[in-house]
Parts: C-alpha cells; structure tokens; sequence
C-alpha cells in the first residue's frame, strides 16, 4: 500500500478525523494557515490597487491635458509615483516572503510525512499563482473605482468645474501589468525556492527562525540623517550640475544618485529598530538602564528585517503624501497674496489690430450692473525681437553649445512716460538699456535679463541696448517678459511698426464695492471681440516661430497639442492659465481661484490621500503581524506575573515605533527638502513661501495627529487580542 494512503490520525485524538491522502492532509494545512494567506492577499491586493489606481489617474487625458509637459507639476507628479511605486514594490517582496516564512511549517510537515519535492511542487505553485494573481487582478480593477470615488466625492463637497469631468486612458494598464507581473513571478520564484530546500527541520522551524539585523552602533543613526540630507542635495542638484559642465543634457542614470537617501534611510530605520530613540542616545544611559524597555526593543531586534522593510516603505508614503499636499499651500499662497497686492481692479492689454469693447461701452456694462469706474488709464506698448542666448543641440543630439541670436524671442516694451502714467510711479532710464518689469519678490520667470538687441519686427531695424535693473509691479508681471525703455530708444522701434505688434494697455479701479457678475461679463466680451490670429498660448513666441520658419524649420509650438487653444473653452482652466491675452480681474481671479486650479489640486489630493492612506494601513497591519508572532511572549509574561499595566506599557511602546518614527521622519525630511526647492528656484525664499511653508507646518501637525489617533485605536484592538486588561 501507498505510504499517503497509510497516514491517519491518531484515533483515540479528541475530535480527530481520517486523514485518508496526502492532498487532505495538505487542505487541512492550508485551512490552518488562512490567516497568513489572508494577509497576503490583502497586502498583495494594497499594493496593485494603489498603483493602479495612481497609474490612471497620473495617464487621464483630464491630468494630460492641464498639466504643462515640462511644468514643475508635472515633474512633482512623476517623482511620487517613483517613490510611491518603490515603495510598493519593497512592500509586494515583504508580504511574498512573510507568507512564505510561515507557509514552510506546512511544507516540512508534509516533506517530513513523506510527500516528495516533486508532489508538494504542483500543488504549492498552483496555491501561491491562484493567490497571487488573483488579488493582483482584482487590485487591478479596484484602482479604477477607488479613482472615481474619490474624485467624485471630491468633485461633490469641495470644487466642480466641466474640465474636471475624469477620463481614463486604458495605456496606464501597462504599468499595472507590469507590477503584477513582478508580485506574480517574485511569489512563484519563492515557491520554487522553498521547495527545493534539503534540511526539512530549518523548513519547519522557518516560521519562528528571527531576523535580526546588525549592529552598527550609536553613530548608525545621526549618520543616516546626514546621508538623507546629502543624497537629497546632491541628486536635487546633479542635473544642473551635469548641464552646466559637460554643455549636456543631463542623463537619466544620474537619478541613482538620489541612492544615498535610500541608505540614509535605512540607516535610521536600523537605529530605531536596535536602538530605539527614546532610551537615551549615550552609552551611559543605556548602562544605567540596561533592561529598560528591553522587551519590546528584543521584540523589535528579533524580526528586524521584517521591521525594517514596513518602517522604510512608510516612510517614503509618508513622505509622498506631504510632497504632494505642499504642493496646495504653496502654489494658494502666492496666487493669492498676487491677488491682494494689485495696485488696481481691472487690467488687460490687446494688440491695435483687434476690435475690443471701448471705454464707454465698459462703462455702460459697468452702469447695468450699477457700478461706476474710476481710476481709468491706457497707454501703448510694442512687441519687438529681443536678442538672447540659446542652446543649439550638436549633431549628435545630446551635447549643446550657448549661442547668442540677436533676434530670438518676443518682448514688450513700454515707454518710460507709459509706464510712469500706467503705475503711477517714475522709471528713469539711460538710452542704450532698459529695465526689466517683475513682481515684488523678483520671481517671475519671464523675464530676459540677456538681450544685446532689439528689432522692430516689420522693418528689421535694430539697436543695441543693455540690461540695467528691474522695476517691480505686481500687475503689469506675468505671462509674458515686459521691460521698459527710454522715450527715444521706444520711438526708434515704434516707426513703421505695424499694428499686429503693436498694443495697448488699460487699467481701472471701480468706485465702491466690487461685482463678481461685471468681471464675469466683462471677461466673456472681452475674450469674445478677438479673432483667431490671438488664439495662442503664452508659450507661443511669435518671434521664434517666424525666427524658425526662416532659418527652414518647423517650429515646435505649431504642432503642440498643448499650444493650442480655442475661444470655446474661454471658461476652462487651460485656456485661463495659458491664454496670451489673458486679463487681470482681481474679483474673478480671487472667486475663480480654486475652480481654475481643481484639476491641479484634486491629482495632489489624491496622491495625499491614497499615499497617507497606505501608509497608515501598512502601519495597522505590521502591528498585527507582531501580535500575531509575539503572543506566546505575552503570554509568558502574564503566567510569570506581569500586570496588565506593563503589558500594555509593551503594546504602546511597539505601536509608537511602528507609527511615530517613520511619520517624523518623512515629514521633517520632506518639509526640508521641500523648502531647499523653493530656494534653488530663485536662491531665496520669498514672503509667500514662507507663508506657504508656514501653512505646511500646520498640516504636519494635522498628519502627526492622525498617526498618533490610529495608533491608539490600534493599541486598544492589540489589547483586545491580546486579552490584556
């Protein structure tokens, strides 16, 4: 007789039953283990779910077509999604060898009862392919609803606008795919590995073999924040770096050298996992308490790779999250602080050869709606060619050289006395240079500060000139460069100039109380008078294109879909955001502020909430896992006498670890590096970053208060389980 059909339970066994075949006897082993297999479903299922859904929302043809191709939104966007998909992937090869760690007590019980290599190998390949891909598949699907609940829940209580309407593009599954390519195949390696294991005792004892990692000492820790420090300013930089030496564009490799923070990172995570934070940093307080918490840090000690891996993937979570929930403050307080330091109500400039509404006819809008104007002024302004240095790509279309075109993009140009009647303020100028017009905090970044020349487009004449300083107004900055010339100088290139070049432009105030409904009348009449010739962008530099068509080039701003732009969508956030001609209405842009920014802020909100989001459960779910493998620990500890008091004094220190080390460190380290972006932009730090940084602090405070909440809750349910108290 067959040695599997020979097996049986011990019969006199309370409760015991036939055991008849190795297969039942290897069902019976897998129904033991479900609550292992839960959890890596459920890990494996987190994991896919949020990719895919990140995934889709970061392919949407609504996120697609906001976002500027090279904007720094962008950029922001696809950093978190490495970072968050880095940290899924450590996540996938946890659960996959956390599942496997006690999945070999099955498999060398079965080894150990005679069921060969060859046997358990179909069964267990079929068992971990089945788990694995389905979790996968359906955390696949489950992206796709979890984006539109959120956006709509979004879209419900806080802003709507049509633009915000979401659409997928199914390409985003081939990263999904991908990902489950990658759980799949690390779950069917492990299979194989497991199995082709010889000493059947180590499989057995696999389960409760602990990990502990190494040493390196006190300096382990403040070395690691150092190393997170350095890695962020040396990767940060490198490009610039890279573009400034070697005249070419910077390679993708260079973003390896972000790999400092990544071992930073774990350096810390090291220290906190063999030294804890909270037991004092010198060796003498360690000696003058050597048991103090010393149960819980063993506990850490003896699964600290496990420990190690969920502390490291939160921390890149965490700081995701508030990457992405900066990235609201900041960019609201400069708009808005914009907003309140215009000098006028109204502004807006239109070239001669448009037929836009005239004074009386806004004056009579204006009397419908029971308004009267005041403060009215106009005044001229050119469009010239403006010389600058260009990067032109060698041959090999890698390597660059800086030349120097005399007539290379488009600049406005006031006269001295035009700019004193528009502003209101004296701007005295030597012939020969001129001034460029910026914000207050000088960070506008259109503005050329290199020009040798300037040309009158229709006739080509040409006269030298030099920078020579800025002059700061809030509402005349913007989307385009602007400087200031003298009278004579502004004369010269305004003979013969035609009226597709040249302006004007208008600014008033209204006496009393302002209308949201005359802004909004205003700006649909206005925007409606102008024919198809202005239907640009502001990307679109007129100078080039014609500089480009002449030299037998095709300019790139001709055939880019973000470029172009229709008097159709005059209500949505693209068209405000990027249309060349666009007016400055204080009312309107303060009440428009939020649905012109939706789509922008709802992607930030949603990469916040699904990072924040997985971070905390990961948080959750390590905690049960150290439940689940210390009980006997517990256990011990209350037949020896420990009260339910020091118990719990134990759970409390766990889940602190667990939750508050890696929430401060990716906070203080994104708040940080946060705020040595803002100053590598301009090399200063302005009155409205501050205050956005400001702002920021205070949401820290919000998330900290979320991870201490959920901390508590999960001490209580640790309590609960452990039947402690």
């Amino acid at each position: 007789m067959r040695r599997e059909k020979m097996i049986q339970a011990h019969p006199k066994e309370p409760g015991a039953e036939s055991i008849r075949t190795m297969k039942k006897m290897e069902q019976k082993l897998q129904r033991a283990g479900r609550k292992h297999a839960k959890l890596y479903l459920f890990c494996n299922f987190m994991a896919l779910m949020i990719i895919s859904a990140y995934a889709a929302l970061m392919f949407s043809p609504t996120i697609q077509t906001v976002f500027p191709p090279e904007g720094d939104s962008r950029k922001q966007m696809n950093m978190i999604f490495v970072m968050t998909l880095f940290g899924c992937v450590i996540f996938t090869l946890y659960a996959t060898g956390l599942f496997f760690r006690h999945k070999s007590r099955q498999l060398g019980i079965l080894m150990a009862l005679g069921a060969s290599r060859k046997k358990l190998f179909p069964g267990l390949f079929r068992e971990v392919f089945l788990l694995s891909s389905v979790s996968s598949v359906v955390g696949l699907i489950a992206g796709f609803p979890l984006v539109w609940l959120i956006w709509s829940a979004c879209r419900l209580f806080l802003v709507d606008s049509p633009e915000m309407a979401l659409r997928f593009d199914f390409k985003c599954l081939t990263v999904s795919i991908l990902f489950w390519m990658l759980a799949t195949g690390s779950a069917c390696l492990n299979a194989v590995r497991y199995v082709r294991r010889t000493n059947i005792m180590e499989v057995i004892r696999e389960e409760h073999i602990n990990e502990p990692v190494k040493e390196l000492g006190k300096w382990c820790g403040p070395a690691g924040g150092l190393l997170i420090l350095a890695g962020a300013v040396i990767g940060y930089g490198a490009p610039a770096f890279w573009q400034k030496v070697m005249s070419a564009y910077p390679p993708a490799w260079l973003g390896v050298l972000y790999a400092p923070v990544f071992v930073g990172l774990y350096m810390v995570m090291l220290h906190t996992v063999v030294n804890g934070w909270g037991t004092g940093l010198g060796m003498s307080a360690r000696k003058r308490m050597p048991y103090r918490n010393i149960i819980s840090r063993s506990m850490m000690k003896f699964q600290g790779k496990q420990t190690v891996n969920n502390l490291i993937i939160v921390t890149i979570l965490v700081a995701g999250a508030c990457f992405a929930i900066f990235y609201l403050p900041t960019l609201s307080s400069s708009a808005l602080l914009e907003y309140a330091q215009r000098s006028y109500d109204y502004y807006y400039e239109y070239r001669l050869d448009q037929n836009v509404p005239s004074k009386e006819e806004v004056k009579a809008l204006a009397k419908e709606h029971g308004l009267a104007l005041k403060d009215w002024e106009t005044c001229e302004y050119i469009t010239v060619g403006a010389g600058h240095d260009r990067m032109v790509e060698e041959a090999d279309g890698k390597h660059f050289h800086i030349e120097y075109k005399p007539i290379s993009s488009e600049l406005t140009l006031l006269s001295e006395d035009a700019y004193a009647r528009l502003t209101g303020e004296p701007a005295e100028i030597m012939q020969g240079s001129y001034l460029v017009v910026t914000n207050q905090e000088e960070s506008s970044v259109v503005a050329n500060e290199g020009a040798g020349h300037l040309t009158n487009m229709t006739t080509r004449k040409q006269i030298t000139t030099a920078f020579a300083g800025y002059l700061h107004n809030d509402l005349l900055s913007g989307r385009r460069s602007l400087a200031v010339v003298s009278n004579e100088d502004y004369a010269l290139l305004e003979e013969g100039l035609s009226n597709e070049w040249r302006g004007v432009m208008v600014r008033f105030g209204i006496d009393g109380k302002d209308s949201y409904e005359f802004a909004k009348d205003l700006y649909r009449r206005f925007v409606s008078s102008f024919d198809e010739s202005c239907e640009i962008s502001c990307y679109y530099d007129r100078v080039e294109q014609i500089m480009t068509q002449e030299a037998g080039e095709e300019y790139w701003g001709d055939s880019d879909p973000f470029t172009l732009l229709s008097y159709d969508e005059m209500e949505s956030s693209h068209f405000k955001l990027s249309w060349r001609y666009q007016p400055k209405f204080r009312i309107l842009d303060q009440n428009d502020f939020l649905v012109n920014m939706s789509v922008f802020f709802m992607m930030f909100f949603f990469i916040f909430i699904v990072c924040l989001t997985t971070a905390l459960i990961i948080c959750y779910t390590r905690c049960q896992t150290i439940a689940m493998n210390n009980r006997y620990i517990f256990d011990d500890l209350r037949k020896l006498g420990a009260s339910p008091a020091f118990l719990e004094k134990e759970v409390r220190s766990q889940c602190g670890n667990v939750f508050r080390i890696p929430a401060l460190v990716g906070m203080t380290a994104m708040y940080f590096f946060y705020g040595m972006i803002l100053y590598a932009n301009d090399r200063k730090i302005t009155i409205s970053e501050l205050t956005g940084m400001g702002v920021c602090f205070g949401i820290l405070i919000l998330i900290g208060a979320v991870f201490v909440l959920l901390c508590r809750i999960t001490v209580k349910t640790l309590k609960k389980q452990l039947q402690i108290g």
